[in-house]
């Protein structure tokens, strides 16, 4: 009888690298972190979020940084990182990006064409394209290579039904993605102009169903830290050392993470402003800055559906315009006008850069003799030209002694008072609602708009209304 055949053994499954693994070998990801003692911490937070034990010396870095005694054995697959600036957060995203595109099946999620996407998005497109350009070198070395299949400045597609795209801070961009991943970089310092009540959180808001069907899907929100409010100061405030919550924050200053950037530099930043070098550099919520209007308060005074006024022979009209050479900001118009004790914003003009600012000027000229205006208020620090301009075309151009951080305190008691009236435009909204006052060393207040972000409409708007109160009995009152 012929002897039976011994069944063949199973095939271990090949082990799952951790990203770990990826960082320690030298044929994948090891030449990116040569100088290991300089990499410690991070590494101590990749092993967090990834539910990789800690030892002792480890859990001290984790407990330092999170306020929390112990590490959730499962990981996190949402985390905040508030880091201070030249902390190595960009190459940490890229990192994990990697990993998660190139190490990680997401087939059984995916349907058809569909592709499941990795997204980096930061303020603008330059700001995510130094993650982008680190991703790219990472995905381009002999191991990986053969996985691209298309490549553009933007997006790299790869053959295991993964995309990796870089995109600007915009709620829209989002919808009708499936996303494995969402790396939102200096997510404290978006800002937007088109409206939006609240970009950061709208962002955040559209990401959630997109990686709704993703099981593991991951989520980093990552940023020097600025201003007491948005999605990273929330975070931090409901989830910092909190052992039990899912949402991961790690706070760090800048030597924690890189001890490799010369001290010397950060304490000769902390010697020229300690409150700004706090945050860049210790990663510390600024104390000295904070909203200056609310959107509930702008919200009350806005007559919705209302565009624009056209003029009404009863009326004295006042203009404020904030000039522009149109190479970078917009040069804005508003016309206003005082009805029994209110202000009422009657029209807004915007001409975006480029702008040839001698034909804005003719433009505004216009619209200024058809609310009967023959002087126009604006910024005294323009110089001659809009005076010149304004005069060819039969305008008076007067100097305000006010610049706009005082147009914007006068301002807020009236809005607060609902002494004026704004038209429903959205941008004006979110420029008024941007708006942020900054106590300086010296104890005194500023009003202005944030870090990357404009004013130009809000400011406009400010001094029409503020002028339009100084309207009284048919006579036009301006400020010495």
């Amino acid at each position: 009888m012929p002897a039976a055949k011994k069944k063949p053994k199973p095939k271990p499954a090949p082990k799952q690298l951790t990203i770990l693994d990826v960082c320690n070998d030298p044929d994948l990801f090891g030449p990116w972190f040569k100088d290991r003692a300089t990499w410690v911490a991070w590494f101590v937070f990749l092993k967090t979020i990834y539910g990789i034990p800690l030892d002792e010396a480890e859990l001290a870095i984790f407990q330092e940084c999170t306020g929390r005694s112990a590490p959730l054995p499962v990981g996190y697959l949402l985390a905040a990182l508030v880091i201070g600036r030249r902390g190595g957060k960009s190459l940490i995203l890229a990192l994990i990006a990697a990993y998660l595109a190139a190490f990680n099946d997401w087939s059984p999620y995916l349907t058809g064409g569909e592709r499941g996407m990795i997204v980096v998005i930061a303020a603008d497109r330059k700001q995510a394209r130094s993650i982008f350009r680190y991703l790219k070198g990472m995905l381009s070395i002999p191991l990986l290579a053969g996985l691209i299949v298309r490549e553009t400045a933007d997006a790299v597609d790869l053959s295991n039904g993964v995309t990796i795209e870089i995109q600007t801070a915009s709620f829209k961009t989002i919808r009708g993605y499936t996303i494995v991943a969402a790396l939102c970089d200096e997510v404290a310092f978006w800002t937007t102009d088109d409206g939006g009540a609240s970009p950061d959180s709208e962002i955040i808001a559209a990401l959630r169903p997109a990686m709704a069907t993703i099981p593991r899907a991951m989520m980093l929100l990552a940023s020097s830290p600025y201003s007491r409010n948005g999605v990273l100061w929330d975070e931090y405030r409901k989830h910092f050392g909190k052992d039990d919550s899912t949402t991961l924050v790690w706070q760090a200053p800048t030597l924690t993470m890189n001890p490799s950037v010369p001290a010397d530099i950060i304490a000769d930043a902390y010697e020229k402003d300690p409150a700004s070098a706090s945050a860049e550099y210790g990663a510390q919520f600024r104390t000295d800055v904070e909203s200056f209007i609310s959107r509930e308060a702008v919200e009350s005074v806005t007559a919705s559906s209302v565009f624009e006024i056209p003029p009404m022979l009863q009326f004295d009209y006042v203009a404020f315009v904030d000039p522009s050479g149109g190479s970078s900001d917009s040069m804005t118009l508003a016309v206003a006008h005082r009805e029994g004790d209110r202000a009422i914003l009657d029209a807004i003009r915007e001409a975006k850069p480029p702008f040839s600012p001698e034909s804005v000027v003719e433009e505004f000229s216009k619209l200024l003799k058809q609310y009967s205006i023959k002087t126009v208020v604006g910024d005294r620090y323009a110089g001659l030209w809009p005076r010149e301009r304004f005069y060819v075309h039969g305008i008076e151009y007067q100097c305000s002694e006010k610049p706009a951080s005082d147009l914007y305190r006068d301002l807020l008691p009236l809005i607060n008072s609902k002494q004026v009236e704004l038209l429903d435009h959205p941008k004006m909204i979110a420029q008024l609602c941007g708006l942020e006052r900054r106590t300086a060393r010296g104890g005194k207040d500023s009003i202005s708009h944030p870090p990357s972000g404009h004013d130009d409409i809000a400011n406009a708007v400010a001094g029409a209304l503020v002028l339009a109160t100084a309207v009284t009995r048919g006579r036009r009152l301006f400020w010495a």
